[in-house]
């Protein structure tokens, strides 16, 4: 059976030279963006290619978008196939932070429909810590004979005019993945304006993790959040953070937790500041 939201290690060891699985390293450091590279060339796992999160995992910021604004999906799937992904690859994400890069690549390809991906439970950290080997080989690329088809999933995010609209009361609930400094506008160490969207909630997405950085159980994370969702469906709890990146991370949990169905804004904090008129609570 595929795998579509974890594998651990062990698993992934195991399958490792299997011809359809693709492995991609993910990491990456938002104050310092080649760091993520820096270390791919430094030790990796066996054939990961390397996925930078501003140049493969994004689209061209502009003055209207956040940090990080979805890729053209026909772009996203020339990178994927270009890595050898095709339609029936299995797919692992991992980076060295607990998964919120991971996350957004696991993300991207459900978005374009593509199911038979799953994140490194624990990162590369699990990986080492059981022993299994890295190398400094970079990746060949190698172009899928059948790459990913575009079936993209409208319902999949919403935008800033959505949110605008419907993230205040009513049925949907607006949850913001940042560590609670941020949230509350106490510091802001990457955008230039601090404060959150007035009425989201926060659930920062480390609260996901055990202290080796793994995710928690199924029935812990369901009962974190599934006060949030109450009786609503899940498709109306909406995830954002700073710049749509680590907001994936709370939607793996909910799809983990057995909650699927939740919804991104994409273009997340950084977006909603771009324009002034929009308000702002600390």
């Amino acid at each position: 059976m595929p795998f579509e939201t974890l594998i651990d290690s062990a698993a992934l060891h195991q399958h490792l030279q299997e011809p359809n699985w693709v492995v991609v390293d993910c990491r990456f450091n938002l104050q310092d963006p080649q760091a993520g590279s820096r270390e791919y060339d430094r030790g990796h796992i066996p054939g990961a290619c390397y996925a930078h999160l501003d140049r493969d995992l994004a689209g061209p910021v502009t003055a209207s978008s956040g940090r990080h604004p979805l890729p053209d999906p026909r772009q996203l799937v020339r990178t994927l196939c270009r890595w050898g992904i095709g339609r029936e690859s299995q797919v692992v994400a991992y980076d060295d932070g607990g998964g919120a890069f991971a996350a957004r690549l696991w993300w991207l390809l459900r978005w374009i429909g593509h199911r038979q991906v799953a994140v490194l439970d624990g990162g590369l950290s699990a990986w080492t810590r059981a022993g299994y080997p890295l190398s400094t080989d970079r990746c060949l690329e190698r172009e899928a004979s059948n790459c990913p088809l575009v079936h993209q999933d409208p319902l999949a995010w919403v935008d800033s005019a959505y949110v605008a609209a419907n993230a205040a009361g009513g049925d949907n609930v607006l949850v913001d993945a940042r560590a609670p400094e941020r949230f509350w506008g106490q510091v802001e160490p990457i955008d230039p304006v601090a404060g959150h969207i007035p009425g989201a909630v926060n659930r920062p997405y480390s609260g996901n993790l055990d202290v080796e950085g793994r995710f928690l159980p199924a029935q812990l994370l369901r009962a974190r959040f599934a006060p949030l969702v109450g009786e609503r469906p899940a498709s109306c709890v909406l995830h954002m953070c700073g710049s749509g990146v680590s907001a994936c991370h709370n939607l793996l949990a909910m799809e983990v937790a057995g909650l699927p169905g939740s919804r991104l804004y994409a273009g997340s904090w950084s977006e909603w500041i771009r324009d002034s008129n929009r308000p702002v609570a600390r």
